[in-house]
């Protein structure tokens, strides 16, 4: 059997990690939190500070930002196909890691189709990260039973670049 033919070696998008940074509690947190849930429809749970670090103002338990995980798979498809409008299409090489999981940044929500400038929200701009993986990678998280995943069976940089090509017509640019 080939590798094409194999529904067990197609990779697929795991989960979808959306991310706001703001560095303070009150009330521009509350913003960021009105922004994901514009942009997704869930409810974002909020992040804590791990540290303490006086030159950024931040206490250890303190909210700092807020984020959410998309694993709907018709929410993930469409929201993924939103962002890489977004970025026109390309993503650079850089932006993969080695185990094919991608990363990149929006700088502006109103970028997204359908979303006007609010000037009560202002400007938030977001992390965006994508979790690829196969089926079968469950052995690695499960509870009983719990094993590693072999390297033939992990995804690679090139196969997620080649998977995000194929399934979202992206363009990898070298940089």
């Amino acid at each position: 059997m080939s590798e094409s033919t194999n529904v067990m070696l197609k990779p697929r998008v795991a989960k979808i990690t959306l991310n706001i940074g703001v560095g303070e509690g009150g009330k521009r947190l509350e913003l960021a939190e009105k922004v994901i849930n514009l942009l997704t429809g869930l409810n974002p749970v909020r992040t804590l500070g791990k540290i303490q670090n006086r030159d950024l103002k931040v206490r250890k338990g303190a909210p700092i930002g807020c984020k959410v995980t998309l694993r709907n798979v018709e929410k993930m498809n469409q929201f993924l196909k939103d962002a890489f409008w977004v970025r026109e299409n390309r993503i650079p090489s850089w932006n993969f890691d080695s185990q094919g999981n991608l990363s990149f940044g929006i700088r502006d929500y109103t970028d997204f189709p359908n979303q006007k400038y609010d000037p009560d929200i202002g400007i938030f701009g977001m992390d965006v990260n994508v979790v690829l993986e196969r089926p079968g990678h469950r052995v690695s998280r499960r509870r009983r039973s719990k094993s590693k995943v072999g390297k033939s069976h992990r995804v690679s940089k090139l196969d997620s670049i080649e998977f995000f090509k194929s399934e979202f017509g992206i363009s990898i640019v070298e940089e």
